[in-house]
């Protein structure tokens, strides 16, 4: 009987260490201790973490970081990802900081604003920091590498896609997001470059909102209530199509739209004619590439490039299929039976 009560005991006190002393890999950063072992604490700033382009990046660099601590027996990379929960650049920028304070490695950043997180990357390269960003640039700063896209030159194709679904006539307007964001305003600005080779099509304006579903989907219903002749959206980010809001707001194919992005959460979008090109972002490899150039310019002292160039993938009922394929294989898991089979 004692024997008994010993064991049931015993597995009481493992159930309840399991139940409370073990943490959610994500909340806070962990290390193998042991000793030899190098560890890097590489801080990861993303603009928002309810936007779900930033938690693919969130996954990719995880991965990338168990990739090479297995390959490297003396290495052990962590991630501590602190990004706000909606875009915040005063945030970002006291995060930097206290980065710099705590003794991290390296940081790598999505710049919500260009002026003031220039200053913050550069007060962190002074105190030792190297310091990476992706998908929105601080090109004026200290870091030393990106990873991302031309956005300009993204702007032009969105401009060029939609030109080309309307056959070069029609009302149009963009959505453009957060207007402070650097990276945005470059896609902007694309557009209307682009744009100036098409006379017969009207801008009707430029529109901006905070980066969510909810306040994305009521600025353009807002705006299509003003313009009830609008012919097409040039969206430099995929915000309406982040939920199942639009579907029931929108009559299919009857305005068109090309986006930025090309999420698991969007392809409805995509397979009922909404939507009728989204440019996708391999946004699991923001994370994945920024980290692997992070260890190759500070672990292994190699050479690397400063600008790393991201080429966006146009998503159509045509390639649904294939491009919902490569996002299982990046290891997105919400993805439906149906689009993986087409």
């Amino acid at each position: 009987m004692k024997i008994k009560k010993t064991i049931t005991l015993q597995v009481l006190l493992v159930s309840l260490v399991m139940i409370f002393g073990c943490k959610d890999s994500n909340d806070e950063p962990k290390s193998k201790k042991s000793e030899g072992v190098k560890t890097i604490v590489i801080t990861i700033i993303a603009k928002s973490s309810s936007n779900p382009v930033f938690l693919s990046a969130k996954t990719g660099a995880i991965s990338e970081a168990e990739n090479i601590s297995e390959k490297y027996s003396k290495l052990d990379v962590v991630i501590n990802w602190k990004t706000p929960e909606n875009e915040n650049a005063s945030e970002q920028t006291e995060i930097i900081r206290n980065s710099v304070r705590e003794g991290n490695q390296a940081i790598i950043v999505s710049c919500s604003d260009t002026d003031s997180l220039t200053s913050a990357i550069n007060k962190a390269v002074e105190s030792g920091v190297p310091v990476m960003t992706f998908d929105s640039d601080a090109p004026d700063s200290k870091r030393f590498a990106y990873y991302g896209p031309d956005d300009i030159e993204m702007g032009e194709v969105l401009m060029n896609e939609l030109a080309k679904l309307l056959k070069g006539k029609g009302k149009i307007a963009i959505l453009g997001g957060n207007k402070e964001a650097p990276n945005l305003q470059k896609r902007v600005k694309g557009i209307k470059k682009a744009f100036a080779k098409y006379p017969e099509m009207e801008l009707v304006g430029e529109y901006y909102h905070q980066e969510n579903e909810s306040d994305a989907v009521a600025e353009m219903l807002r705006v299509q209530k003003l313009h009830p002749d609008l012919n097409g959206w040039a969206m430099v980010g995929g915000w309406p199509m982040f939920g199942k809001e639009l579907l029931n707001n929108i009559e299919p194919g009857k305005i068109k739209i090309v986006a930025v992005d090309a999420l698991p959460v969007q392809l409805e979008y995509i397979e009922k004619n909404i939507a009728q090109v989204l440019l996708g972002q391999p946004t699991f490899r923001w994370g994945e590439v920024s980290v692997q150039t992070v260890i190759d310019k500070i672990y292994l002292k190699k050479k690397v490039r400063e600008i790393n160039k991201l080429n966006p993938i146009p998503v159509t009922i045509e390639n649904l299929g294939g491009w919902s394929r490569q996002l299982r294989a990046w290891g997105y898991k919400d993805i439906p039976e149906k689009y993986l089979i087409m």
